[in-house]
């Protein structure tokens, strides 16, 4: 923390026992040097690193949070650290998405997918990720003997909810390594099967191809994100 404000380093670090997640900011030099502070530990020596720019700073404060799991699911045994699906590169995934074997999941909330997805793609529609396992529940029966595939942001949540099937006896799953952030880095925009915004926790809001700031906001009542210039669905009346 003190090594992070001495560098100007703006962001959310979340450390809880299963591992770290971080999205920071700063100047490059900045930045390089936090990082090899962090990449010293040795409990961080493979940690996956995605990159973006833009133009103001994404954050207010440098903020580091110590919670129970990094992203909250509520089920202990889904631990990604024991099992959790077959990876498929980004640049692997249209070919699996593709099949029509294979059953494609976006497991994140309702407001993020509403600004962007994979077409195809089945909202679970929950408005936080601990009601995923309700809609696992729901459908298992239908579900089970499918090939499984699943993205998220950037790959957190995805870990948990693989391993939660695995755990319930899905013998076939597979998830979109890095997420859809590092998909929209390496895919090209011609190439890929992306439509719309991917939105990201911080003042940015939503990401484009190569990882380009979007053109969403957040409403000022509710918070959900809403095109620039546009009404918010939720708080129109009339």
């Amino acid at each position: 923390m003190a090594r992070g404000r001495a560098l100007d380093i703006l962001g959310t670090i979340l450390i809880a026992p299963e591992g770290i997640n971080a999205t920071i900011a700063g100047e490059a030099a900045q930045l390089e040097a936090f990082l090899a502070v962090l990449m010293s530990d040795p409990r961080l020596a493979g940690l996956e690193l995605k990159r973006s720019q833009c133009e103001t700073p994404p954050f207010q404060r440098l903020k580091v949070k110590l919670k129970r799991e990094i992203v909250t699911f509520g089920v202990p045994e889904a631990n990604p650290n024991e099992r959790c699906g077959t990876y498929v590169d980004p640049a692997a995934w249209n070919d699996l998405i593709a099949d029509p074997e294979v059953v494609l999941i976006d497991t994140r909330n309702t407001y993020e997918i509403g600004i962007g997805s994979f077409p195809g793609a089945i909202n679970p529609d929950t408005q936080s990720f601990g009601g995923f396992p309700a809609f696992i529940a729901k459908n298992i029966d239908e579900l089970r003997p499918r090939k499984i595939a699943m993205f998220c942001t950037g790959g957190i949540r995805c870990e948990k909810a693989t391993a939660y099937l695995a755990g319930l006896g899905f013998d076939q799953v597979y998830q979109l390594e890095g997420g859809i952030l590092r998909y929209l880095e390496v895919v090209p925009q011609a190439d890929s099967r992306f439509q719309g915004e991917c939105y990201v926790f911080d003042e940015r809001v939503a990401l484009t191809h190569g990882t380009v700031q979007g053109q969403h906001t957040l409403c000022r009542t509710c918070g959900d994100p809403i095109r620039l210039g546009a009404s918010c669905a939720n708080c129109t009346v009339g």
